[in-house]
């Protein structure tokens, strides 16, 4: 989190003081006659204004540091840093640390998460021996605009830091995907539509090497949105992607596959050819009424195509925790889907429309941002999670 959401001036306390034209003897008193100030301001940041913010009622350093030994705290925990670097990220104040669990403190002794579930921790893995054959995870929710593009490259980038091979398969006609890797769809001769439509073709033509080590692409483009209409007269045409990922799989350890926003005949393809399923939610309404949809259509895909599919978890996306809303559609999700939730939540931040513009992912374009360490957590819980059946 941008400590620019909380103090104006890009995260440096007191430059919205100076801006409107105060000296450094008006902030002096201001910081004096602190206990007026209410939560939230930029005065908040230091040390007098925790005092009166409801942690602790002491008025001495001492004090203060005895009252938060009591409650299992440390001071240092309260503790900002520098705040040279106005982009650097930074941990939430203590006041929105407190809306992540009902109690703050008992958030940090029991690692209470967003989703108001216990905290695990997931261990860095270890390096593999040897790569493949490839677990294939569908990254599917019919609602545009829930982060399943933005999921599927940074997931892949976390999973490849780890030393795994990654293919990323774009399956969406508007070849989102391919742009976030800095691929101009409109230039490709062949693409994924190429290599499910024409017989002879390799995958190794298709195939593009990212910026990413470990990381590959089958981009997509318009031509794509053919193939629905296309497939619809082809023997086994709910089956045409995975005969085409089939020759691939032994290369890889996760193939992750961005589906088009619909429950069309090429998102059925994606479902078919998977072994897991992970559904982005935004925590917003509108997209929390059409999971029922979409958990009725991975039945249905299981029972009559691919009885190996399975709902690896709901990933909550662009979470807000200040607003009520999140926190209640979330609650909302882990009490319809319990351990079907990841406890991995990604927030909302700049930097991700950012880093579509240049083209990377997150964890090379703000490697140290609160987003990059969101996905490396979340790559750490699908290698727990998402493993070949037993």
């Amino acid at each position: 989190m941008n400590e620019s959401t909380f103090a104006p001036g890009g995260g440096q306390p007191g430059l919205a003081e100076h801006a409107a034209g105060q000296s450094n003897e008006d902030l002096a008193a201001r910081q004096a006659t602190v206990g007026s100030v209410e939560v939230g301001s930029v005065a908040v940041r230091t040390f007098e204004a925790r005092q009166t913010s409801g942690v602790t009622g002491a008025t001495t350093v001492a004090d203060y540091e005895a009252d938060l030994a009591a409650h299992g705290l440390v001071y240092g925990d309260f503790a900002y840093g520098s705040y040279d670097d106005p982009d650097a990220e930074y941990e939430p104040d203590p006041e929105y640390a407190a809306t992540l669990a009902p109690d703050a403190a008992r958030q940090r002794r029991e690692r209470i998460g967003p989703t108001g579930r216990p905290q695990p921790y997931f261990p860095i893995p270890a390096p593999l021996a040897e790569h493949g054959p490839a677990q294939i995870i569908a990254m599917c929710n019919q609602k545009g605009g829930v982060g399943k593009t933005t999921s599927t490259i940074n997931l892949g980038a976390a999973l490849a830091e780890y030393g795994r091979r990654v293919l990323l398969v774009d399956f969406d006609p508007q070849g989102a995907l391919s742009v976030g890797l800095g691929v101009n769809p409109m230039e490709l001769d062949v693409t994924v539509y190429n290599l499910l439509m024409e017989r002879g073709l390799t995958a190794d033509e298709v195939l593009l090497k990212t910026a990413i080590p470990g990381m590959d692409l089958l981009p997509s483009n318009i031509d794509l949105s053919a193939a629905e209409v296309q497939l619809v007269s082809e023997v086994a045409r709910e089956s045409a992607l995975a005969r085409a990922l089939k020759p691939l799989l032994p290369d890889y350890d996760y193939v992750i596959i961005d589906c088009q926003p619909s429950l069309g005949l090429l998102t059925v393809n994606a479902l078919t050819a998977a072994h897991s399923v992970i559904v982005p939610l935004e925590c917003e309404f509108f997209a929390l009424r059409g999971v029922a949809l979409l958990t009725e259509t991975i039945e249905k895909v299981c029972e009559r195509l691919n009885p190996e599919l399975r709902l690896d978890g709901i990933l909550a996306t662009m979470y807000d925790s200040r607003t009520v809303h999140s926190r209640e559609v979330l609650a909302r999700v882990v009490e319809a889907f319990g351990e079907h939730v990841f406890h991995t939540v990604i927030g909302r931040t700049v930097r991700f429309p950012e880093t579509t513009v240049a083209g990377e992912p997150i964890t090379t374009y703000a490697t140290n941002s609160v987003g990059a360490a969101a996905y490396r957590q979340l790559a750490r819980e699908v290698l727990d999670r998402c493993r070949p059946a037993e």
